[in-house]
């Protein structure tokens, strides 16, 4: 009897060890499935912030290269102009000189002649040295050989010789023989393809620099070659859409850093953060626009020294065959201007035009010459009056710009929390929630409060200790113990006494460790709750303070549209010059 109890004895706690050892085995399966699936969660956020992080090393690099190479390819183009029209810039100093030198008179004829027939020599196919030939010969009374320098310039360049020779009249006060001059230009233009010295048109109106009958004569055409022009819908269109990319410049940055629980938990964020940024534009065009519709510019003592402004822009303008390298070299500043963001730059050289398109048609040159003044060369008085010119298409493209970004605004802007919760090794994913912010905040606190509430309590009570699954095994093998101590020898008995109570005891202490981890989660979840209903009450006072600022920012609407109807009246060419001719000494019998 003594082996055959030792015997049970050891089957018994053989099968007692194996339970505790199955439980063990069992736990720390449902630890690690737990932890094997946080760590899972934990590796696909990192390979995605690995992932942002290496593409935002790629295009940093990549933008590094673009800055680098712009800046070699600079000095590359630079110096091409250099080789290739460097004796342009020659002939345009010593154009701008003769000017000047017709008042004070300190050069000789023969000088001018002799530099002039010497750049001739050196730029023969530039429209500009024969001009100065022309200059020479008109100083020197010899009308034939000035007759032909003409001639042969207008041939080279027909526009541009004609409104030289325009201006230079004007600026002589022989205006009968100016308009003769201005007639052939303008008659010999094409309101689709203008050159960019036409801009020095649009700077003669302002400045009233071809007086009272060039300005009607000039202005008697620019309303035809309008009239003719926007009968061509998709032209309009053209110039509404350039006006629609100026307002665009003008948006507000982002206010995200304002409203930081808005933006966690409102999916609708982005396009009220859209809608606040470009209701911010009306803010922008009245500080931008306000001062030029209320400044009167101040004409130029002389005429003289205003038309001389002009002439000097024409002849200093770059020559056509210069503009592709000049473009190339504005793309590549245009780079370097945006550290090496190609896109960007590609963008701004789109958006300013820069003025160097070879052809513009006249409407497009209004537009740049109220948009990109700096880029046509004009002066801030023509800008005021092409922005006059073009109030019409910025009207149409600022109200239509106001009508997207409010048709843009979401009618219903909706909090929503959902994600993991995750506590030594227990994970608890809170399903979707989603409330709209135009329901009271109280009620959408108990919908919230609600939804935790339905979902955190199953989740803790699975976390309970299963007492009746785990006592299953522990009653079967002391039962047996006692049905075999019954049966065979009372000493099992006792063996079953001390069997059931190890096992109870250790039973309990799980138990008791279960109940604590259940306490933690329940805590945790608990502060996770509350920390969610301070979030939508945090975000629903931003809402609130959302709404106040888009209001104040939409509400300068209005001013934009007065502002604009001002300056629709703000650009009338100044009072034509009516001056004394200056005494220059020059002969005007040619």
């Amino acid at each position: 009897m003594p082996d055959l109890d030792s015997t049970i004895l050891n089957r018994v706690n053989e099968v007692q060890g194996l339970v505790v050892r199955l439980e063990q085995g069992v736990g720390q399966v449902s630890m690690q499935v737990a932890t094997v699936g946080q760590q899972a969660q934990e590796t696909r956020s990192e390979l995605q912030q690995l992932t942002r992080d290496f593409q935002k090393y790629v295009l940093d690099a990549q933008k590094a290269v673009n800055l680098q190479l712009a800046q070699t390819q600079i000095v590359g183009v630079e110096a091409q102009l250099e080789h290739q029209f460097g004796h342009y810039k020659v002939v345009r100093n010593v154009a701008t000189g003769m000017l000047q030198s017709f008042d004070v008179g300190l050069v000789s004829d023969a000088t001018v002649r002799q530099t002039g027939e010497q750049l001739m020599m050196e730029t023969p196919r530039y429209w500009l040295a024969p001009v100065l030939v022309a200059m020479g010969a008109w100083l020197a009374d010899d009308p034939e050989r000035c007759d032909r320098a003409v001639r042969t310039a207008y041939e080279r360049s027909a526009s541009k010789t004609s409104l030289f020779m325009a201006l230079t009249l004007r600026r002589q006060g022989r205006e009968e023989g100016s308009l003769r001059w201005l007639r052939h230009y303008l008659a010999a233009l094409d309101p689709s393809e203008l050159g960019r010295e036409f801009a020095m048109i649009l700077e003669s109106v302002s400045q009233g620099a071809f007086g009272p009958a060039g300005v009607t004569l000039i202005q008697q055409r620019l309303d035809e070659w309008r009239e003719r022009l926007l009968s061509d819908e998709s032209r309009y269109t053209a110039q509404v859409n350039r006006w629609r990319a100026e307002i665009d410049q003008h948006v507000a940055p982002s206010a995200s850093d304002s409203y930081p629980r808005l933006v966690q938990v409102s999916p609708q964020f982005r396009e009220l953060d859209a809608a606040l940024s470009r209701a911010g534009a009306h803010e922008n065009l009245i500080r931008k626009y306000s001062a030029m519709a209320a400044e009167e510019p101040t004409p130029a003592e002389r005429l003289e020294d205003q038309v001389d402004d002009i002439l000097d822009l024409l002849v200093t303008g770059y020559d056509d065959e210069e503009l592709p390298l000049r473009r190339e070299h504005a793309e590549h500043h245009a780079v370097v201007r945006h550290e090496g963001d190609k896109v960007a730059a590609r963008r701004s050289l789109d958006t300013d035009l820069l003025a160097l398109d070879k052809k513009l048609d006249y409407l497009t040159i209004q537009s740049e010459s109220a948009l990109a003044p700096d880029k046509l060369g004009v002066s801030r008085a023509t800008q005021r009056m092409a922005v006059s010119s073009c109030h019409d298409w910025f009207a149409q493209a600022h109200a239509a710009y106001s009508r997207d970004y409010r048709a843009a605004i979401p009618a219903d802007v909706e909090a929503v929390f959902e994600g993991q919760h995750t506590r030594e090794g227990v994970v608890f994913q809170l399903p979707r929630w989603s409330g709209s912010f135009n329901r009271p905040m109280e009620e959408l606190e108990r919908s919230l409060a609600s939804h935790w509430d339905r979902h955190v309590q199953p989740f803790i009570d699975k976390l309970a200790y299963k007492w009746g699954t785990n006592l299953v095994a522990p009653i079967a093998v002391t039962v047996v113990l006692l049905v075999c101590g019954v049966a065979v020898h009372p000493a099992i008995m006792l063996i079953a006494l001390l069997v059931g109570g190890g096992w109870g005891l250790y039973l309990w202490t799980q138990a008791q460790a279960a109940e604590k981890r259940q306490q933690d989660v329940r805590n945790m979840l608990h502060n996770a709750k509350q920390n969610s209903l301070q979030q939508l009450r945090g975000a629903g006072a931003e809402v609130v303070d959302w709404s106040n600022a888009f209001k104040r920012a939409d509400g300068r609407e209005p001013e934009v549209r007065a502002l604009i109807a001002d300056l629709a009246l703000a650009g009338n060419a100044a009072s034509p010059y009516e001056r004394r001719v200056a005494d220059n000494g020059v002969r005007t019998g040619a």
